[in-house]
């Protein structure tokens, strides 16, 4: 850590010209929103752009949590004072995108600058999650997820369940095998999340081929309106607090507080992002394995692919000059090869984002070297996207969330039913999105 800290120090004396007599670099200020377990992957990543030219320096800075930089961002620009570069958490892709003037169309900034790039390289729920209808690409997609099913291998052994042949593919199965182990009292917890909109919800609506939305879940205007009260939402809450009733399922809480619950060994099976993977690898101890999110078998053609979490980054409209922007897009063009999206999905756990790298490392045998890497790429790639499973486009989707997520507590606390529950978020969602 002092090692990088020094080396970051003295690129940027070099870069401001105070030695050697060596002129100015072009200075980029970027924005990051990855605590140090992944933002320093992403600063050395920096680190070796800034070191293989002369000619720009990137200053990535942490600026807190994605909410913290969606908001900082936001009161930036209305200072007049916005950093170059932010990366945006996917759910605030329709707000960017619909903010015309606030940023730079990524397909325009490589055009304009000259730097050959092509959209192509991504995969489909990828490149469609960040493109316009016609596949112009309005953002850098970077960071990518999804959410997976993680499983306490050791718990499952001492409520004499073999994990190696257990059968997860249904929610009927998950329950009865997150019941059979509190019953053994192998964990105090049989299921729980973390993420729950994300997990529960916009996850679920995918796998299931389940609009979220009207409007192609907003892909094809700004009128949409919440889908989420439908008979198979409202079922699967249910499934939740009849779970919780028994005593297999316990709420993990807002955000991602519920990767804990995994970590700790408090619940043997836990829904979250295949992002955890790093964190996972360095604090638990126990026996584990990743699987694909279950499905509900009466739902017909499931499963089908899940979606991207993560972030992008996006280029804000600043003024900057048109050798800045060069600088912007030759960065985007370096950490878009082959040997910096192999080396991020090997260090992070993220997704191989772009065509090739999947293939190359399963050839190698990296996967089968490290089982469970493979599962989030093979889940979400396992069909070709519908209207359903491309992702959203909806504003205000963070409040949207935070709508949803208070309306779930107050059935999980015994305060409504599971239909109450999602009519009340359909219509105040509802509210925020004719807001927006």
């Amino acid at each position: 850590m002092f090692t990088r800290i020094l080396k970051r120090s003295l690129v940027t004396l070099l870069a401001a010209g105070l030695a050697f007599g060596l002129a100015q670099r072009i200075e980029i200020e970027f924005w990051h929103g990855l605590t140090p377990a992944l933002g320093d992957p992403l600063e050395d990543m920096v680190d070796r752009f800034n070191d293989s030219q002369d000619l720009y320096h990137v200053n990535a800075g942490y600026k807190g949590g994605y909410d913290d930089v969606f908001n900082m961002t936001i009161a930036a620009v209305r200072a007049g004072t916005p950093p170059d570069i932010v990366q945006m958490f996917e759910v605030g892709t329709g707000q960017f995108i619909y903010a015309e003037r606030v940023i730079i169309p990524v397909h325009q900034l490589m055009a304009d600058s000259g730097v050959p790039f092509d959209p192509n390289i991504y995969l489909p729920a990828i490149k469609g999650y960040y493109s316009l209808p016609d596949g112009s690409m309005m953002a850098f997609p970077f960071n990518s997820s999804t959410a997976v099913m993680w499983v306490n291998d050791d718990a499952l052994t001492a409520a004499g369940i073999d994990p190696t042949t257990v059968e997860l593919e249904t929610w009927a199965q998950v329950r009865s095998v997150a019941k059979q182990v509190v019953d053994a009292g192998a964990a105090n917890c049989g299921f729980s999340m973390a993420w729950p909109t994300w997990t529960q919800f916009e996850q679920f609506s995918a796998v299931h081929d389940l609009p979220y939305s009207t409007l192609s879940n907003g892909f094809e205007g700004l009128g949409a309106e919440l889908l989420i009260n439908s008979p198979v939402h409202v079922q699967h809450v249910q499934n939740l607090l009849d779970m919780q009733a028994e005593g297999s399922f316990m709420y993990g809480g807002r955000g991602n507080a519920g990767d804990t619950n995994f970590v700790s060994g408090e619940c043997a099976i836990v829904h979250g992002s295949s992002a955890l993977v790093g964190r996972v690898n360095r604090e638990v101890e126990f026996n584990w394995t990743i699987h694909p999110l279950p499905y509900y078998e009466d739902v017909p053609n499931v499963p089908i692919n899940s979606i991207i979490g993560g972030a992008a980054f996006w280029v804000i409209e600043g003024g900057q000059s048109p050798e800045k922007l060069r600088g912007i897009a030759e960065m985007f063009a370096f950490m878009s090869t082959m040997e910096e999206t192999e080396w991020w999905h090997k260090t992070t756990g993220y997704l191989p984002i772009r065509f090739g790298v999947f293939d190359k490392l399963q050839a190698e045998g990296f996967y089968e070297a490290n089982p469970g890497y493979d599962v989030p790429y093979l889940q979400l790639t396992r069909s070709e996207p519908t209207a359903n499973s491309m992702g959203f486009r909806l504003g205000n989707m963070p409040t949207i969330r935070a709508v949803i997520e208070e309306e779930i507590e107050i059935a999980f606390d015994g305060g409504q039913t599971a239909q109450q529950a999602l009519d009340n978020a359909v219509k105040r969602g509802n509210e925020v999105l004719r807001a927006f």
